[in-house]
C-alpha cells in the first residue's frame, strides 16, 4: 500500500463484499457485534490448529456478540488453490465453521480488497503495513474499529481474553444510558 493513498472508510461497516458464492454483503449488518477478520488458507501448516479454534471461540461467543469473517486468500504460496466455494466448503465440511466463509481476496499489492486496505491501514503490522502470511487477525469493535491485529503464529484461543474485554467494554458502554 502506497504512503499516499487515502483511505475514505471509518468503520468496517461501511464495506459491502463478496460472499463465497459471489453475492454481496453489506457488513453494516455487523454493527454492534466484535468482529475477528481472518484471512484464510486450507493447505497452510497453521490451517488445522487456525480453523479449530476459530470455530471453538465462534460458537462459544457467537450468542454474545462476536462472529468471525473469513477470507480465503491465494497470495501466500498458492495455500487456498481451488473457487470460493471450495474454500467455504473445506471450512464447513471439515471445521464445522458455522461462521462467514467470503469470497477469496488479496491482502497485499494493488490489487489488494478494499477491506484489507482499510485493516492494514488502521492497524500495521511490526516494521509495516503489509500481510505477511496467511490467518492474521484483526478484532473490530462493535462500532466497527480496529482494536487489535494479531500475527498467523497467534493463536486464536490466545486471543479470547480480547474478545471477552471487547465483547465486555462494550456491553458495559451501552449500559450506561
Amino acid at each position: 500500500m502506497g504512503a499516499g493513498e487515502s483511505i475514505p472508510e471509518t468503520s468496517i461497516h461501511e464495506f459491502i463484499v463478496k460472499d463465497s458464492r459471489g453475492k454481496d454483503v453489506d457488513l453494516s449488518i455487523y454493527r454492534g457485534k466484535v468482529m475477528l477478520i481472518v484471512n484464510v488458507a486450507s493447505k497452510c501448516l497453521f490451517t488445522n490448529l487456525n480453523y479449530k479454534q476459530l470455530t471453538d471461540l465462534y460458537r462459544k461467543y457467537k450468542d454474545k456478540g462476536f462472529v468471525v469473517l473469513a477470507f480465503p486468500c491465494n497470495q501466500f504460496l498458492h495455500q487456498e488453490p481451488g473457487t470460493s466455494e471450495d474454500a467455504a466448503e473445506f471450512a464447513c465440511t471439515r471445521y464445522q465453521a458455522e461462521y462467514p466463509i467470503f469470497q477469496k481476496v488479496n491482502v497485499n499489492g494493488p490489487d489488494a480488497a478494499p477491506i484489507y486496505k482499510f485493516l492494514k491501514s488502521n492497524k500495521g503490522g511490526l516494521f509495516s503495513s503489509r500481510i505477511k502470511w496467511n490467518f492474521t487477525k484483526f478484532l473490530v469493535d462493535k462500532e466497527g474499529k480496529v482494536s487489535w491485529r494479531y500475527a498467523s503464529t497467534t493463536s486464536p484461543i490466545s486471543i479470547e481474553g480480547d474478545i471477552e474485554k471487547e465483547l465486555e467494554k462494550n456491553v458495559n458502554s451501552f449500559n450506561i444510558y
